[in-house]
């Protein structure tokens, strides 16, 4: 296996190199949504216009070739804010002082494949990376995209030693869009809409719950239960977004990539910056007990973060007896595929 490496002259860019650079890994970084996730790292959209950056891709020995194709435009590119490639097929090379970690990669479900099927080719991917994971940094932070992403997070913080705060999974993707269909209903920008919920399990399960969102409007705040009734936003609205990603798989011919994309950008920038008080957003994390949710499991809930990578599970929302069988059906699917994966090595 090689290794590559590229650094720029840090004569042309003394300006970025004032900060400490931080490492950031991306797996899977040859495939769909590493190519448009790079960009979005390597410009400064995720970590800021002024921090430098040492990109740490990972991707198979297959897809090795593809990977050199990558690091080759990205230097075409000539971000001002790499510092450095380190672009390999080796994990712990990869996994090396890392600050950030976003795993990409896994073993997409095929068609015919059984979900029991799927965790145990993803569970031994998960166990390696969480084992590798402890070659990081101590405060790595780390997000996983890889489906089935809440199990696959679970896995590798059951086998790493750093804090299982440091462990989140993506369900931005979701919530943004719940975003975009509500700002389509209500007659707003996407920007206008706000505290939109993503419950449970990055699975045809969650839950989009609209009771704490707001939008604003000539001014004014209004709740989105005052212009969508509550059987639209128990049927319809539910069944759109929990099928918004096989429909776009249908209609594309490809999963959501620029999308996804976009939802790790959000996601990594709220955690690692902080959310604008008043607001939430929905991160898979590690449950504690909140709202009665099975301890151990990777749930997504409303959390409010702080800068440095802090986040707080948003407490006292109430449900609706409807809302809690949808929650407790999503907690019951992610504690069956709890005993689906491997148990971590001793």
């Amino acid at each position: 296996m090689m290794t590559f490496r590229h650094g720029f002259d840090g004569n042309a860019f003394h300006d970025y190199r004032r900060k400490t650079p931080l490492r950031v890994l991306i797996t899977g970084a040859a495939g769909q949504i590493g190519y448009s996730l790079i960009p979005l790292v390597a410009s400064g959209a995720v970590f800021g216009e002024g921090q430098p950056i040492i990109l740490h891709l990972l991707d198979i020995p297959f897809m090795e070739k593809a990977l050199k194709g990558v690091v080759m435009e990205i230097e075409d590119c000539a971000y001002p804010l790499v510092n450095e490639i380190v672009a390999t097929v080796d994990v712990t090379t990869a996994f090396k002082g890392v600050n950030v970690a976003i795993l990409l990669g896994g073993v997409p479900r095929k068609p015919g494949m059984e979900r029991a099927e799927l965790f145990q080719k993803n569970s031994p991917i998960f166990v390696e990376q969480g084992k590798a994971l402890n070659h990081a940094d101590k405060n790595c932070k780390v997000l996983v995209v890889a489906n089935p992403a809440n199990t696959n997070c679970l896995i590798a913080a059951m086998n790493s030693n750093l804090p299982k705060q440091n462990f989140s999974c993506l369900t931005r993707l979701d919530q943004n869009r719940t975003v975009g269909l509500v700002a389509g209903k209500v007659g707003v920008t996407p920007g206008a809409v706000k505290n939109l919920i993503i419950w449970g399990n990055h699975s045809s399960t969650q839950y989009p719950d609209a009771s704490q969102a707001y939008f604003t409007q000539d001014g004014s705040k209004n709740a989105v239960t005052t212009k969508l009734d509550n059987k639209y936003l128990q049927t319809e609205f539910v069944s759109t977004i929990q099928q918004r990603g096989a429909k776009i798989l249908e209609v594309r011919g490809l999963s959501s990539s620029m999308s996804a994309a976009k939802a790790i950008r959000d996601h990594l920038k709220d955690w690692l910056y902080g959310t604008p008080e008043g607001e939430f957003v929905s991160m898979g994390v590690w449950s504690d007990g909140a709202y009665d949710i099975e301890k151990g499991l990777i749930f997504s809930f409303p959390v409010s973060c702080s800068p440095g990578g802090q986040y707080t599970v948003v407490k006292g929302l109430q449900w609706s007896a409807e809302a809690r069988a949808s929650i407790k059906k999503t907690e019951t699917e992610l504690i069956s595929e709890r005993s689906l994966v491997e148990k971590p090595s001793s």
